[in-house]
């Protein structure tokens, strides 16, 4: 794969391995994981220990940041055993919270805890049969186990198919055919929902194990774990199933090194630091929960928090008060939810909010701001990379923009020419190549197809401002024209849901003969407002006030917006409904247009 030395001494060479070889020279453990005072000098290529200490050092010094960050490019790492055991499960360290779900009770477990946990389950999948390069599919929710399942299977050098346990027959029998899974991790209770689907598949039961598959307890093995060998940094180690909002999902793949070591650019983005507690609102099986509920925090040896129940705002809110968090990071779609309460209700200890896997509009970050003191910074990144744009702490927030390139990260605009430029698709140069990037997609019949060309483009439409800032456009298919000019669908529902009748919006094209498309805005309404003649006015009205003419958007309808399971909206069942209802001549019963409603 790309972007990292091959190892010419193989796996089968090390009969006698020592992990303790293998942890870099700053791997010894510490009774504090404090950043060093000064890193030291080196000119070495730095280690994860010294270039994690570099960001935190440096944790409100942008400028400085950018400048002295190098990734590490170790040939061999294994961050399970290099960090996580050696490291934070070392010594008095070990003894701290590494975990605290929160349920109908309160699970914890320490990082001695759970290297212990992980070690065991390694042995127990190992008596299984399970090998270096296998591949082992975990559909769990919000239990301890997740984080030991993910743990062990680092330890072995297994591929780890993460899912969500809210999958139906149809997306498992897709991970398991396209993820060739031999192992499978689930709770006993989902046992049913892989019937005719896992023969031939090792099962593994959380909880109550069902007739034909194993006990998750009574797998635990012996107490040590010794590796088979060295792990290459650029062995596969995730395959996520992308979300998708077309086709069938893509199979990003990625390493030992693009999550782990890659992650440390989210670690700075989020404003993390030693002994946080941090909470993070993602579903497991994606990979926002990687991000943030894995390796972001725990490079920073915080405490991960995690909601096990449905979401509900509320119970979030007085959670982040009740187990005093100090960094707090959540999806736009959660965002719109809590600012339905007055958050100067809930006296919370936090000093970092964040917001991630949308855009996130300025009247969110506005009213966080007005409740809690606190600026909402919004990032950016995809499941093929780690953070690479973001409001890292320190940095003058521009509201409506993404922020800056982290450390580690060089970020480029690719005009229709093919040129960079100061408004184009957010792409990666890959000369050098950013270790946070994954190593590729996985094709049909299991094969890795690098990323080729001089760029890894994203598909995402940006503009950058003289001072270096990023601000997010669209899709590079959701932009479109309308009498010549080219319109946002981000900028369009930023003022949408500025009303205080709208808790969500999507903008698409509907076709125009005139305009040859206008601005259409389906919304979902705030609680306590009616889909009515009334509420739409007030709309228009509002949008008039702050929108130029050719702007505007010229339609609305009161709709339940189609969500992709991650929760993104489907923008392009939206606009399949408008060349439907144009091709038919109709309009949609709920419609309103601006024409209905003349300005005085």
């Amino acid at each position: 794969m790309a972007g990292t030395s091959p190892d010419k001494s193989g796996h089968d060479d090390m009969g006698s391995f020592d992990v303790a070889r293998f942890v870099k020279r700053s791997h010894t453990p510490r009774m504090s994981l404090a950043p060093f005072s000064t890193p030291p000098a080196s000119t070495e290529p730095p280690t994860f220990r010294e270039a994690r200490d570099l960001l935190l050092e440096l944790h409100d010094d942008y400028h400085g940041a950018r400048a002295a960050f190098v990734w590490p490019r170790p040939e061999r790492f294994n961050w399970a055993l290099e960090w996580f055991d050696a490291e934070l499960a070392a010594g008095e360290h070990g003894g701290r919270t590494a975990l605290k779900v929160i349920g109908e009770r309160v699970e914890t477990r320490t990082f001695a805890e759970l290297a212990h946990e992980s070690s065991r389950l390694a042995n127990g999948l190992r008596a299984l049969g399970a090998k270096r390069g296998d591949r082992l599919l975990m559909m769990l929710g919000v239990v301890p186990e997740l984080w030991a399942t993910m743990l062990a299977a680092m330890k072995l050098g297994l591929v780890l198919i993460p899912a969500m346990p809210t999958l139906g027959q149809a997306d498992i029998a897709d991970r398991l055919e396209r993820g060739q899974a031999k192992y499978l991790v689930a709770h006993g209770a989902d046992a049913e929902k892989f019937a005719r689907l896992a023969e031939g598949v090792e099962r593994v039961a959380v909880g109550a194990a069902p007739p034909g598959w194993r006990s998750y307890d009574a797998l635990l093995g012996g107490e040590l774990f010794h590796p088979d060998g060295p792990t290459k940094a650029d062995d596969p180690m995730l395959l996520y199933f992308t979300s998708g909002t077309t086709a069938r999902a893509k199979l990003v793949v990625h390493t030992h090194a693009s999550y782990p070591i890659g992650h440390l650019s989210t670690m700075y983005g989020l404003g993390l630091k030693p002994g946080d507690a941090h909470l993070n609102i993602s579903s497991p099986g994606w990979a926002k929960h990687a991000w943030s509920s894995v390796f972001a925090p725990w490079n920073a040896g915080a405490t991960v928090i995690a909601l096990a129940t449905r979401f509900e705002p509320r119970a979030a809110l007085d959670a982040l008060v009740e187990h005093q968090v100090t960094t707090f990071c959540a999806p736009p779609t959660v965002w719109r939810m809590l600012i339905q309460h007055d958050l100067r209700q809930w006296k919370v200890a936090l000093r970092e909010v964040n917001a991630a896997g949308e855009p996130v509009n300025p009247e969110i970050i506005e009213q966080v701001r007005r409740a809690w003191g606190l600026p909402l910074r919004d990032s950016y990144g995809q499941t093929e990379t780690t953070m690479m744009i973001g409001n890292s702490p320190g940095q003058r927030i521009v509201p409506g923009s993404m922020g800056r390139p982290l450390p580690g990260y060089r970020v480029a605009l690719i005009d229709a020419d093919g040129l960079e430029s100061d408004s184009g698709e957010i792409a990666l140069p890959l000369r050098p190549r950013s270790v946070g990037l994954m190593s590729g997609y996985q094709n049909e019949r299991g094969e890795l197809i690098a990323i080729e060309g001089e760029y890894y483009r994203t598909g995402d439409v940006a503009s950058r401002d003289a001072d270096g800032y990023i601000t997010f456009i669209g899709r590079a298919d959701d932009v479109f024209k309308s009498s010549d000019y080219r319109l946002s669908p981000f900028e369009l529902e930023s003022v949408l849901i500025e009303h205080a009748a709208i808790a969500e919006a999507a903008v698409v094209p509907a076709p125009d003969p005139v305009r040859y498309t206008i601005a259409k805005g389906y919304v979902a309404l705030a609680q306590g407002h009616a889909p009515d003649r009334a509420t739409a006015a007030a709309i228009f009205k509002h949008m008039r006030a702050r929108l130029s003419a050719y702007k505007l958007v010229r339609r609305i309808e009161f709709f339940e917006l189609p969500k992709t399971i991650s929760g993104k909206i489907r923008r392009v069942e939206l606009r399949q409904r408008e060349a439907k209802l144009a091709q038919q001549g109709e309009r949609a019963e709920a419609e309103f247009r601006i024409e209905d409603f003349p300005e005085g």
